[in-house]
């Protein structure tokens, strides 16, 4: 099974946390700038919520 880890950095749509990228820490589920580089490192498609919206939900 391969990994990808959503990236929630759309708060238009959503909301977004991190801290990875910049993005405002908020302690649960957070995703962390080691994380995004582990996941980068090992090849993991991340998922970008603001970027790949339209390729996630289609049918919007």
């Amino acid at each position: 099974m391969v990994s990808r880890p959503s990236l929630h950095d759309d708060a238009k749509r959503e909301y977004a946390y991190g801290p990875a990228l910049g993005l405002p820490d908020t302690k649960i589920g957070a995703f962390t700038p080691e994380l995004y580089a582990e996941a980068k490192k090992n090849y993991c498609t991340v998922i970008s919520m603001k970027n790949d919206w339209k390729t996630i939900f289609a049918f919007e």
